[in-house]
């Protein structure tokens, strides 16, 4: 317990009068000393009287509270009070990183004895936080002690990546992409039925055998596939760790993995996705519907950049095992790096044979050939430029080898990596490469 103001205001007004009065006038100690008395008899009562007072409150809340960083939203809580407390004080402890507008919240009670209260918070990380406890507070019977009390509760939050920023909004809006909307180029891939030979079909479509069995020429006919597998693996390495604009690396990967993922359910494929430094963070296969979303937004939620150089041996070792059918995988990774690069060129080759790689990485500020714009004035500008070209040229030659072996690669814009990571996905769908 703590002393309320009104108990400080008694002891102002009447407690420290009687003393001075009872030092000053003559005849007064009797009554100086009664009055002070008979003030620290009824605090006393009114403490023992109270301090029971908060035994019976609960304090609940749904045993897993999701949140989405840097989106404002609120946890549900409710209260369970005895009758005769009318109002009651809250104090929420939350981590480092939860902004909310009220430390400390009045809540009043109803007289049905549960109570309701939203208390808003904006999460400015991810991951996994647990609340054990609340704090307490409501006045005492005669109102001179505020009673404080801990009380026991247990939930868990978890912030998961924000989905809902300008870029992220955009790429959902695409809409279902591929054979809905998109012109394929070609005839397709899966067998679909045999057919009498027409005039005009190829001999490639020609079904050799099935045409000996029947004495004439059958043709093969095929459809374009409506279901693939597309699998996003980010790199959480150490380079994941730089900042793009407001956010990191790591941050961007995962928004735009995650809307990948929506993209492709939105077109009938199947999504799945892995996450690596110098091994292996978690793996879930290719599926969909809600559920299986849900499971890849937790494989994620909280992962964060190591300080380590990435395994791409290992990583690409572990999906050629795990992957049999063809799929699209998407790595998200840096590579302005040299050693990196080599790397992962020399790694991708397990890869690139069964299935179709995309590799895409966020354009360094810094690379630009040397002459796309002016405005050198000083040696400093030369240099830079000079060290902006060289890196600009590193990740042109890391292209065009990856392309020599059939990888596609993307440089990506922080700001729009969403959309353009669904435009490619897109493209590829067109070009029935899977």
């Amino acid at each position: 317990m703590v002393p309320a103001p009104r108990l400080l205001w008694l002891l102002a007004l009447v407690a420290f009068p009687a003393a001075v009065a009872g030092g000053l006038v003559s005849g007064w100690e009797i009554i100086a000393i009664g009055s002070v008395t008979l003030l620290a008899l009824v605090a006393c009562a009114d403490a023992w009287l109270s301090r029971n007072r908060l035994v019976w409150v609960q304090v609940s809340a749904p045993p897993l509270v999701r949140l989405y960083r840097a989106r404002e939203d609120h946890i549900p809580l409710r209260i369970d009070a005895p009758a005769e407390l009318h109002s009651i004080r809250l104090g929420l402890p939350l981590a480092e990183g939860f902004d909310t507008p009220h430390d400390i919240r009045d809540v009043l009670l109803d007289a049905s004895g549960a109570s309701l209260l939203d208390w808003t918070v904006t999460p400015a990380r991810r991951g996994r936080y647990m609340v054990e406890e609340v704090y307490a507070e409501t006045s005492s019977v005669l109102g001179l002690w505020d009673v404080r009390r801990r009380v026991a509760t247990a939930f868990e939050i978890r912030v998961y990546p924000n989905l809902r920023h300008a870029d992220a909004l955009a790429a959902l809006r695409t809409g279902a992409l591929g054979t809905n909307v998109l012109r394929q180029v070609g005839k397709g891939r899966e067998f679909e039925k045999l057919r009498e030979y027409t005039p005009g079909d190829g001999y490639e479509e020609i079904h050799w055998k099935a045409s000996a069995r029947r004495g004439k020429p059958i043709t093969k006919v095929f459809q374009v596939e409506r279901t693939q597998e597309i699998y996003v693996v980010i790199d959480a390495g150490r380079l994941s760790a730089r900042m793009s604009g407001r956010e990191s690396t790591l941050e961007r990967f995962m928004e735009a993995g995650l809307v990948l993922g929506a993209a492709a359910e939105r077109n009938g494929d199947l999504f799945g996705l892995a996450a690596f430094s110098d091994r292996l963070h978690g793996f879930v296969r290719a599926r969909n519907g809600k559920a299986h979303y849900s499971a890849c937004r937790d494989a994620l939620y909280q992962l964060e950049p190591r300080a380590v150089s990435p395994d791409f041996d290992e990583i690409a070792t572990f999906l050629r095992l795990k992957l049999r059918r063809r799929a699209l995988i998407v790595f998200l990774t840096e590579l302005d790096d040299p050693m990196l690069s080599e790397s992962f060129i020399r790694s991708v080759r397990l890869l690139s044979t069964q299935h179709v790689v995309l590799a895409g990485m966020l354009r360094p500020a810094h690379a630009g050939p040397l002459f796309a714009t002016g405005g050198v004035q000083t040696d400093r500008d030369v240099y830079a430029r000079l060290s902006a070209h060289a890196a600009w040229k590193g990740m042109k030659e890391t292209e065009m080898t990856l392309r020599r072996q059939g990888v596609w690669f993307s440089l990506f814009t922080p700001e729009a990596i969403c959309q353009q990571l669904v435009n490619a996905y897109a493209e590829i769908k067109r070009r029935q490469m899977i």
